[in-house]
């Protein structure tokens, strides 16, 4: 315990009072080759020291919460679908948050991930504007 003490109470401070550490920021532009070569050790150690702390207390990410697209045509290196607008009909509904069993087509299943993840995505709803005068 006395070797503890000593070094929190006598080593590192005498360590951190070397350290040429300028007063100001302009300071730092006239320290020498070896003065930031004596600064290297301290930055490097703050530096883990601070990777260290920020990953533990940050929330770690699963990739199933970073991806989008969890099934469908997975074996595609891109999923592109192609409708002919004389297709359409009057209106359909495109899913947007991937999780249709009808994909492309929307089935609502956005309203189950929105309630899950606090997500507001909807469909691409698109509607044929019917012209009164076309008849």
């Amino acid at each position: 315990m006395e070797t503890i003490s000593n070094l929190v109470r006598v080593t590192l401070p005498n360590y951190l009072q070397s350290l040429p550490i300028p007063r100001s920021l302009g300071g730092f532009a006239s320290l020498s080759g070896n003065d930031w070569l004596a600064l290297v050790p301290f930055v490097g150690t703050v530096s883990i020291l601070v990777y260290v702390t920020t990953k533990a207390f940050l929330p770690q990410r699963k990739p199933e919460d970073i991806a989008i697209n969890m099934k469908i045509q997975k074996e595609s290196p891109k999923v592109v679908n192609v409708v002919d607008i004389e297709d359409l009909g009057e209106k359909i509904s495109y899913c947007r948050c991937w999780r249709s069993k009808k994909f492309p087509l929307c089935d609502g299943a956005h309203g189950k991930h929105n309630e899950e993840t606090g997500d507001n995505v909807g469909p691409l709803v698109l509607r044929r504007k019917v012209d009164a005068t076309a008849k």
